[in-house]
Order: structure tokens, then sequence, then C-alpha cells
């Protein structure tokens, strides 16, 4: 069960609009790499994790996403309310956003490529899982880095590095994890195998 509190976890508070700014922010929202592909790999992936720690963390973390998937959205939707027709036709790379979805929040990456489920994966294998894990929240911190490359607002950067330091901690966290299946797992080399398939059939035994 979750609890909702009614705050968000960094203070989003947008001075200015900019529609593309929110045209490129958009991509954390729905993109291939953004918080709500991130938040449904974690919570799904944690019901095949056998462990209790890593459960646990899947958990905490993709719930955690399910809170940057709110900020992302405050962001976009702060940087295009009470937009004029004259300041979207004078964004064209706001403008195929606005004509299907005017300026409601829609998951969907920046190149206009809607959110999909084909862009995650839960496998039910550990060390799989965890793999792709870190390599998603690199790839979140990735797309953060190209977002501050474009940003020239302080208020949208405040809120924009946040998110990007706690992809680095999620980062680690799933390093940490890994390391603690690896040792229960009782092998030390990267080359892992799964231990709910990859055992000696009595059918095997005595088989050179």
């Amino acid at each position: 069960m979750f609890i909702y509190e009614k705050k968000l976890q960094f203070p989003v508070k947008i001075s200015t609009p900019n529609p593309r700014l929110a045209a490129v922010i958009i991509s954390q929202y729905g993109g291939p790499d953004g918080e709500l592909g991130a938040s449904m790999r974690y919570l799904s992936q944690r019901y095949a994790m056998p462990y209790a720690e890593g459960k646990g963390l899947l958990t905490d973390i993709g719930t955690e996403e399910l809170g940057h998937m709110e900020m992302v959205a405050a962001l976009v939707h702060q940087l295009t309310r009470n937009l004029t027709d004259e300041e979207v036709q004078n964004c064209p790379i706001f403008a195929p956003y606005f004509v299907d979805h005017t300026t409601g929040v829609y998951p969907t990456a920046a190149s206009g490529f809607p959110w999909t489920a084909g862009s995650i994966q839960s496998t039910g294998d550990v060390i799989a899982d965890l793999t792709e894990d870190l390599a998603a929240e690199q790839k979140a911190r990735l797309t953060y880095d190209n977002i501050l490359r474009l940003s020239d607002d302080p208020d949208v950067n405040n809120v924009i590095r946040f998110l990007r330091e706690r992809e680095i901690v999620h980062f680690q966290r799933f390093g940490e994890c890994l390391r603690m299946c690896k040792e229960k797992m009782n092998a030390k080399n990267i080359y892992l195998t799964n231990p709910a398939f990859d055992k000696i059939q009595p059918r095997d035994q005595g088989r050179g």
C-alpha cells in the first residue's frame, strides 16, 4: 500500500513559462529512460527478486521514481501553463506536442514517440534485471545532463540537478544490491547464473 504525501520531494516553482524547455523535459516523464518507465520496471521486478533486501530496494526506488515522475510533470505543467497563442506559434519544437495534447501532460519522449512498456524489461533473472537497472539509472542521468545543457532557467536547473543526483544514488544502491546477490548466489565472478534453473538435474548426475 502506498501513502500519498501532498508535497513534492523537491519544490518545483517555475516563474517563467518556456514551452521549448517543456518539449525536451517531457522525455523524462514518458521517454525511454524516463521516470514512468523506471517506476514500472522496478515495481514489477521486485516480485521475482528472491532476497528480501533486494525486494525492499526495488520497492523503495520504484516508489521514489513515482515521486520523480510527479516532479517532472509539475515542471512541464508550470513551463506551459497560461501560454498565449503567440508563444505557441513562436515555438516550433513545442507545436507538434501542442496539436495533440494542448498543454496537458502526456507520457512521451522528446522525439514524439509515446511511452511504451517495450522500453523496459522484467525477466525474473536477478542478474539480468539488476544489470538493466544499473544501465537505466546511467541513461536517466545522461538525459538529465543533456537537459542541463539546453536549459538556462535556474528554477528548472535546480530541480533537474536534484533529480540527476538521485539517479547517481540509485546507481550506487543497485550496484550494492548486485554485489549482495552475487555473494548470496556464491558466485564471485561476473559469469553468473539463475539459481532457479541452473542446477544439476537428477538425470544429469554421473555424466562426464
